[in-house]
């Protein structure tokens, strides 16, 4: 979308508008005004025009730049793709651009991948979203980035009814059993990629896979969405913004964002069983410190975990274990 266009839909953000109100928000003639408002029109907007001045009484379908970024509170600007093979990759190539506090949105993925490479594809109906940032912190830092989009994610699905928690090191589930902790089904998984010099970050890269308005059906079983949980359909463009926004407010707070995932964690006081490049570690997961590593307490000390794949165990699996 133009610069005119969003300044227009700016304006009407903060209900009607008159054709000289909006002439003078866009600086330009009340003819252009018209002209714009006419193609908001045809890019789905529903604009009526009342004795007040121009109202917005309907937006867009989750499909177009236009209709995320319409009532988005949080300052990046939005991109949007119907198909990328990764988001990742699109922000990534606007990094070496130059940009910034960009919000890369897809309708799907074809290409993408989690963590160790792993191939991954979205499907219709998912949130593909990745946070294009540049913030003033050394390359150690970047963990706190994938904490700060996991507390987004959980406090963005219990505000839509689902009991959402978090799993170290990088996924959002919905446990079977809060209270028992293991189990469970996936609900989001996030992967961050950075790119700094030895005391700064040149920019970072924040992607978000949700299962928004997915059946369960079209997941594997030790999947779910929000869809499936709250059993209705979900407005992925409100999902969006809503992430942005949660997201924004938890980098604004980044040195606190460590006790808002303690306090979001299904994974703390947890058996756990950690698979790492060059060992395994089972104990209990007693805390997370910076920035985002795991302790577990083996038995026979701390151990401080950094990055691995993490299993959340029954008791008698742990038992188990030690025999």
């Amino acid at each position: 979308m133009n610069r005119t266009r969003r300044s227009i839909l700016r304006a009407l953000e903060a209900g009607p508008a008159s054709g000289p109100d909006l002439a003078a928000a866009a600086d330009i003639s009340r003819a252009a005004v018209w002209k714009h408002v006419e193609a908001l029109r045809q890019q789905g907007f529903s604009i009526d025009s009342t004795a007040d001045g121009y109202v917005v009484t309907d937006t867009p379908e989750y499909g177009s730049t236009a209709a995320i970024e319409y009532g988005r509170t949080a300052p990046y600007q939005v991109r949007y793709y119907d198909e990328l093979s990764s988001t990742n990759q699109r922000a990534r190539e606007l990094a070496a651009e130059g940009a910034e506090n960009i919000a890369v949105v897809a309708g799907r993925q074809t290409n993408s991948r989690g963590r160790l490479d792993r191939p991954w594809q979205s499907p219709d109906g998912a949130v593909s979203l990745s946070i294009l940032l540049r913030p003033d912190r050394p390359p150690a830092h970047a963990p706190l980035f994938t904490l700060a989009a996991a507390v987004a994610t959980v406090d963005v699905a219990r505000s839509l009814g689902v009991d959402a928690a978090i799993k170290w090191p990088n996924d959002v589930i919905v446990p079977e059993n809060p209270d028992a902790g293991y189990g469970g089904r996936k609900l989001c998984g996030i992967l961050t990629e950075m790119e700094g010099e030895a005391d700064r970050i040149s920019w970072l890269v924040v992607g978000i896979g949700l299962n928004a308005d997915i059946d369960a059906a079209e997941l594997p079983d030790n999947a779910t969405s929000i869809r499936s949980e709250i059993d209705g359909p979900v407005d992925r463009g409100e999902t969006v913004r809503a992430m942005l926004a949660a997201f924004d407010q938890q980098i604004t707070t980044l040195d606190s964002v460590l006790d808002a995932w303690r306090d979001r964690s299904v994974t703390l006081g947890m058996p756990v069983r950690v698979e790492t490049h060059t060992d395994t570690i089972t104990g209990i997961a007693e805390d997370i410190v910076m920035p985002g590593a795991l302790q577990i307490d083996t038995g026979e000390g701390i151990e401080t975990v950094h990055a691995g794949d993490c299993e959340h165990l029954r008791p008698n699996d742990r038992h188990n274990d030690s025999l």
